[in-house]
């Protein structure tokens, strides 16, 4: 965009301008950086499981190692520091998991705004009923994690933003302390 398209004025418009093309550039805009984060996020967790991976590997050794020891107040501390470090290591691993849950869901509203800039790039897409029947579907259809559902079907049936978060606490408050397979 030129500082022209800026200071056009009902005398001399900028014909070349479109609010849908401003649109879609900005959907593009918001693509780019989620896919950016995502894969900057994706690095440094796969570099702290790498981590992770290796100080659990440590423990085992160090173990193992503490096992041919003979008895003594060392071999007594070793072994009563190295539960509870492997139980910190593990559930830092299971802190993981919720980690790949924002990247899921990530992705979604990634690949939802592309999608939804390539149908109102398209007038005869844009225009169309059923064309974002499509869309919604097809987003509907991509969602793993059951809150996103309620949200979806929550924003859809006309509820606000803030009601459709409810929907989702109320049922995590529902829910038993079960892990949730996405």
């Amino acid at each position: 965009m030129t500082d022209d398209t800026l200071n056009h004025t009902p005398k001399k418009p900028d014909l070349d301008w479109s609010q849908i093309r401003e649109t879609v550039l900005m959907l593009n805009l918001a693509v780019a950086q989620l896919e950016k984060t995502m894969k900057e996020g994706n690095e440094s967790v796969n570099d702290l499981t790498d981590t992770f991976a290796s100080l659990i590997g440590g423990m085992q050794a160090i173990g193992m190692a503490t096992e041919n020891l003979p008895e003594s107040t060392e071999k007594k501390t070793i072994k009563a520091n190295i539960e509870p470090a492997t139980a910190k290591i593990n559930t830092a691993i299971v802190a993981f998991q919720f980690y790949d849950k924002l990247s899921q869901r990530l992705a979604h509203v990634s690949n939802s705004l592309a999608a939804l800039g390539n149908l109102i790039e398209e007038p005869t897409r844009l225009y169309n009923p059923y064309e974002w029947h499509g869309l919604q579907a097809m987003i509907k259809s991509k969602y793993t994690i059951k809150n996103d559902r309620i949200m979806f079907d929550a924003i859809l049936n006309g509820s606000t933003v803030e009601e459709a978060q409810q929907l989702c606490v109320d049922e995590d408050n529902e829910k038993d302390d079960d892990i949730e397979l996405f």
